[in-house]
């Protein structure tokens, strides 16, 4: 009986085990997925890679997480009292006197792809990283939790080009600039002309 018990209990072990986490990412709709098993069990907008610095597309695996992961390249200069200076800065650029270069912050990095992640950040409403994807704060917690080296990643689709895609605008904001333009929902049949 000890043995049958034993055989069925690493029996589920195996079987729970192959069950998985994925990552599905969508440039065109800027729009990340974590999925479990094949099923989709959270939805996180993101902002990917803007055109000179794109994300690159394909199939990929978690190579390594870091919870306070910093930029080696890119970050902002800032002066003796904190105030920023040069907000999209790089390594390369020349730091006047009485300023320093501060490394840009990518909490909750996920890298898939050398050099690029999924990562905690600002989000525009549009694509603006140097090709990684930001989330929010806490979906990165989130994906962060779930994911393990090793787990798959599919990036896919195509970079929108323009500036207003999907952008959430603060409360308060006047009428003329608080209505972002939307890309109009296609549903699967609509790929298929039905």
């Amino acid at each position: 009986m000890i043995k049958v018990g034993l055989f069925f209990g690493l029996f589920f072990v195996y079987f729970t085990a192959k069950a998985q986490y994925s990552v599905e990412i969508d440039l065109g709709d800027q729009k990340s997925y974590l999925l479990y098993d094949g099923r989709a069990v959270m939805e996180s907008p993101i902002s990917t890679g803007r055109y000179g610095h794109l994300t690159p597309t394909g199939s990929y695996r978690i190579t390594d997480k870091d919870l306070n992961h910093t930029s080696s390249i890119y970050g902002k200069i800032i002066d003796r009292s904190g105030r920023t200076v040069v907000a999209d800065a790089d390594v390369d650029m020349i730091v006047p006197a009485g300023t320093r270069f501060v490394n840009a912050p990518m909490r909750y990095f996920m890298q898939f792809a050398p050099g690029i992640g999924m990562h905690a950040g600002y989000l525009p409403g549009y694509p603006a990283s140097h090709g990684c994807v930001r989330m929010p704060e806490t979906k990165a917690i989130a994906f962060f939790q779930a994911l393990s080296p090793g787990t798959p990643v599919n990036v896919f689709g195509t970079t929108p080009r323009g500036r207003l895609y999907q952008a959430d605008y603060p409360a308060g904001s006047t009428r003329e600039n608080a209505e972002p333009y939307q890309r109009p929902h296609r549903s699967f049949w609509d790929f298929l002309g039905l």
